[in-house]
């Protein structure tokens, strides 16, 4: 949200699989209009929301909305919450929800398009649990955005880097964007590429950097122009 301003059109999140590709103005349009419509539709502070969405584009904007409306983002596909964000679909029986968000058409959800029709939350909460995994242990948003910080620090991103995120667990896949859209960066979220895919996709986009598993992070190292980054790297500071 601070990179914004000074980032403009220019891009942050693209996503390999579908080909979306979104600016930093247009995440922040998203997330603080999906913010207003999930308040509009009852949405309160400490209200858990599950999301249930694949690495992509559309994780990090659903993630950040309901942070940014007060709530507590649940990375599951299971349980009680008072709602429920999901990309395709959702098993009635395995959740106890209120109300279901659908990226895609979905028998007996609202798409998601009506959470961005009308108003905007212009000044999200600074701190304040912001997500979990398990509903056990809860990060809240002082711990993130300085534990992100630390690492871009340490790993010296910057605002001319293109990070490509070759992992494939949600939360490492959020961390990843989160860490690389902090910096300024551009982050190309691939989909478990093989090393040749990864290698290609990083001549193609004229990479900096790629974040990968690592079996993968292993057998990139020695490139003369992208930085490997080991994926457990983005996590092990939260004690994951």
């Amino acid at each position: 949200m601070e990179a914004a301003p000074t980032k403009g059109d220019q891009p942050a999140v693209s996503d390999v699989r579908t080909g979306e590709v979104l600016s930093y103005s247009a995440f922040v349009r998203r997330v603080m209009r999906a913010a207003a419509g999930l308040r509009r539709h009852g949405l309160q502070y400490g209200d858990h929301v599950i999301v249930n969405v694949p690495l992509g584009a559309t994780l990090p904007v659903a993630v950040h909305s309901v942070a940014w409306a007060g709530g507590i983002a649940v990375l599951d596909a299971t349980g009680e919450a008072r709602m429920m964000i999901t990309q395709r679909g959702y098993d009635p029986a395995a959740v106890k929800v209120e109300q279901v968000f659908s990226f895609q058409p979905v028998p007996g959800a609202r798409p998601f398009g009506d959470l961005v029709l009308n108003g905007v939350v212009e000044f999200g909460p600074l701190a304040g649990p912001a997500l979990t995994l398990d509903r056990l242990r809860l990060f809240d948003h002082d711990e993130l955005s300085g534990d992100l910080r630390r690492l871009a620090a340490r790993l010296v991103i910057g605002k001319d880097d293109v990070v490509i995120s070759a992992v494939s667990e949600p939360f490492r896949g959020l961390r990843v964007v989160d860490l690389a859209m902090m910096s300024g960066a551009h982050v190309v979220v691939a989909h478990e590429p093989s090393l040749v895919g990864c290698r290609v996709l990083a001549q193609e986009r004229r990479a900096t950097m790629v974040v990968a598993p690592y079996d993968l992070a292993r057998r990139l190292l020695g490139d003369p122009i992208l930085r490997v980054v080991d994926e457990r790297a983005i996590v092990s500071s939260l004690g994951l």
